[in-house]
């Protein structure tokens, strides 16, 4: 018989072939829901207010509701106890391994010689520069306050701890940011729709990773660079979850929790920029997705925006610049990375001399000239002439403090100027100047002559003995391009306030710092030129630094302040500069290095101290099970996702499209977070090591466990199971096997062979 209609009629052959393919469809949904990580509702989301508007109106069904009823109750329960459970455990079992034995060895070892010594000039408030922002290397500096660490010691590599240090605290200190990983990479899974099991695995494999244990142990910034990747993790997990609750107390919850750990991860390290990018496209995406809803309306989606600008872009915002003011309040002293900063801020810094000079610039006045690109150091001259060209003294930059960069600023010549107290004139913007080098009298000069290594600019030479040979190529002009002070009505040029450019009278050029190094013959300074084009950049731009005139009264502090914003500039782009300066040295061999092609197989450990028979030693390297099985997972998973797109696209849907809009989801978030953790480092020209990976090893770790799920049909299915057992197992008896490297050996490593499993693991000779 032909199938009927719901009216009773007889139906086409094109609607009964319609209304089979829905059933199948629904079949198909009904399959693919029954695990619990396809499901919309799963079951640690199940509330009494769904259950409660499921329940139909007829008395006959009552009975059965309340039974229903009554079993999911006891469900959510039961679920709610097994998840405390589980993260009791795992924190437990995740402190027992972060803390065990962790005061072991009683040497400095690896990169605590940096990082317990940055912590110390937090103790002892002395200005340093480093490459990372100081968040991670504050919290650092808490551990040692806390301990009663005076700063007196220095942290040197290999050097045993005083008996008065208490490194054990600090080890310890820093251990707890490791511990928390396991927890919520257990939670983050369950908000992306993870069964308990799969949740469990997941923050298994985090938890017993020898690598992830070993870089926890000790004063290193890596265990809290994690704690807060996993942080923003689980908080965009959270949002994924409540994603169409928009505007609840969940919702807001979650989103401002991001923004606060997107605040916390990127004051660590900039490494956390990643994590910005995902949760970035994340957000850009859902967004998307709300613009192409018929529902939405233009009030509700201009809130979306801006609540989102507001928690994602504005709390971390504020909270990395509170962080700098924070590190800027507590170093006022000064110290080893004064020269990264400007004068000004130099200045400002106590037991510096900078704020005990005259303000106002006179002629006649000694001073030296600070350039705006920072690590291009002072204008320089010495008594070394160029090789060729001019054959003229040479003019350089220089970085270090000298006599050398010592110039007397002089009227042009034939004109005089007072030099006593009532008769002295001040320098002002505008004015046509000379500047002697003190050292030689040379006059700084330019002239048409190509200059050395930039030969489209004019070379900058020392020239004559003062006013002995007249030159008109000795005038420059003083233009003031910046006034940080603010009381100046006569326009004065001033120490350490005014940013000023020199213009040649003649040439109508500019001097200029390049960038580049000149050769030996120039000792390797860098290259002063006078820019033909009189480009208006940073290059140009001069500061004085000191100033001696014994006619002139010393400067108000008030007028040398420096302002908190402009040293926060001044500080990342110094931090940037330096990072960009960390490149491989071609002919040095840096046996702890290694590349991005390495980390994903584990080719390569790293011995993180000496390696002497009788030395606690410690080798920085993975667990196999989880590296090796965590890089398989992604490789099958993007060919998996890649094959169902393909089929999509030629209209063939295995997976129905709730269940496989949640899949691209979850993936773009483990999948994606690995890949933009990862990928980067191929990019960039910087030296890298292994501990580079372990944000990436996180996600790896956490997507392994989801794509097991994925990939079984049946909820709780034995297969499942079994293959999460034997994996969690083999990742603990791993741990265990290769626990000397974690908690360290005193005993030649070659006693350990069976551990290496590589040629070229360096356990006890180094590869060749």
């Amino acid at each position: 018989m032909r199938p009927r209609d719901q009216k009773g009629g007889k139906m086409t052959p094109k609607r009964a072939i319609h209304s089979q393919d829905h059933d199948n469809t629904q079949k198909q949904t009904e399959l693919f829901k029954a695990n619990s990580i396809f499901a919309d509702g799963v079951d640690h989301a199940v509330s009494s207010k769904c259950l409660t508007e499921s329940q139909p109106s007829a008395p006959a069904t009552k009975g059965l509701l309340q039974v229903h009823y009554s079993k999911a109750n006891c469900r959510l329960i039961w679920n709610q106890q097994s998840d405390l459970v589980n993260v009791v455990v795992l924190t437990l079992l995740a402190a027992a391994t972060r803390f065990y034995k962790i005061g072991r060895s009683n040497r400095v070892i690896w990169d605590e010689a940096h990082f317990g010594k940055f912590g110390a000039y937090y103790v002892n408030h002395t200005f340093y520069h480093d490459v990372h922002p100081p968040l991670a290397k504050m919290l650092v500096g808490l551990s040692e306050i806390l301990t009663g660490f005076d700063g007196s010691f220095t942290f040197q590599s290999g050097q045993n701890y005083p008996d008065d240090v208490n490194y054990v605290f600090m080890r310890a200190f820093n251990a707890g940011f490791g511990v928390p990983l396991a927890p919520m990479a257990y939670f983050t899974l369950l908000n992306l729709g993870c069964s308990s099991s799969a949740a469990l695995l997941g923050g298994l494999l985090v938890c017993v990773d020898n690598a992830l244990c070993t870089i926890s142990r000790f004063i290193l910034l890596d265990a809290m660079l994690l704690c807060f990747t996993s942080m923003s993790v689980l908080s965009l997990s959270g949002m994924y979850k409540h994603r169409k609750e928009p505007f609840t107390q969940p919702w807001f919850k979650w989103l401002f929790a991001t923004g606060v750990s997107l605040g916390l991860v990127t004051s660590a390290k900039w490494v956390g920029m990643f994590s910005v990018a995902l949760i970035g496209l994340y957000t850009v995406c859902e967004l998307y997705e709300l613009f192409g809803l018929p529902e939405t309306r233009t009030i509700g989606y201009a809130m979306h925006w801006a609540i989102r600008v507001l928690a994602l872009i504005a709390v971390p915002l504020i909270i990395y610049i509170v962080c700098f003011w924070i590190h800027f309040t507590l170093l006022y002293k000064s110290g080893p990375g004064d020269a990264e900063m400007d004068s000004l801020f130099q200045a400002n810094l106590e037991g510096a001399s900078l704020k005990s000079q005259p303000l106002d610039i006179a002629y006649g006045s000694q001073i030296t000239l600070r350039s705006a690109i920072q690590g291009m150091g002072l204008l320089h001259s010495h008594k070394d002439t160029y090789p060729e060209g001019s054959m003229q003294q040479q003019i350089t930059g220089y970085m270090h403090k000298d006599g050398n960069n010592d110039w007397i600023i002089k009227k042009v010549h034939g004109q005089a100027y007072g030099n006593t107290t009532e008769s002295v004139e001040y320098v002002k913007d505008g004015d046509v100047v000379r500047l002697v080098h003190a050292g030689t009298m040379r006059n700084l000069h330019s002239h048409s002559v190509h200059a050395h290594l930039s030969k489209r600019e004019w070379e900058v030479s020392g020239y004559g003995v003062d006013s002995n040979h007249p030159d008109a190529n000795d005038h420059w002009r003083v233009e003031v391009v910046e006034e940080l002070s603010q009381r100046n009505p006569e326009h004065h040029l001033r120490t350490l306030v005014s940013r000023f450019r020199l213009r040649h009278l003649q040439q109508n050029c500019m001097l200029r710092v390049t960038g580049k190094s000149l050769p030996q013959w120039a000792w390797h300074q860098a290259e002063i030129v006078c820019d033909r084009r009189a480009s208006r950049d940073e290059n140009t731009i001069w500061n004085i630094e000191t100033h001696v005139n014994p006619l002139l009264p010393l400067a108000d502090p008030k007028d040398l302040k420096s302002p908190f914003l402009r040293s926060f500039v001044r500080l990342n782009m110094a931090m940037a500069r330096t990072n960009n300066a960390l490149v491989p040295d071609q002919d040095k061999i840096d046996l702890l290095a290694s590349t991005p092609y390495d980390w994903p197989v584990l080719r390569l450990g790293l011995r993180i101290c000496g390696w002497g028979d009788s030395d606690v030693k410690f080798w920085l390297i993975g667990n196999p099970v989880v590296w090796w099985t965590s890089s398989l997972a992604i490789g099958f998973g993007t060919l998996q996702l890649l094959y169902y797109c393909v089929r999509r696209q030629r209209g063939i849907c295995d997976i129905p499209p709730s269940v496989w809009k949640h899949h691209i989801s979850v993936s773009g978030i483990l999948l994606g977070g690995w890949a933009l953790h990862y990928l980067p480092f191929f990019l960039m020209g910087r030296v890298t090591y292994l501990h580079h990976y372990f944000p990436a090893l996180y996600f790896a770790a956490m997507y392994l466990a989801y794509i097991i799920e994925w990939n079984f049909k049946q909820p709780a299915a034995l297969q499942e199971k079994m293959v999460l057992i034997t994996l969690g197992l083999a990742a603990i008896a791993n741990f265990i096997y290769f626990a000397p490297f974690t908690f360290g050996f005193s005993y030649p490593a070659t006693e350990l062979s069976s551990r290496k499993w590589l040629s070229t693991w360096n356990i006890y000779n180094q590869p060749q």
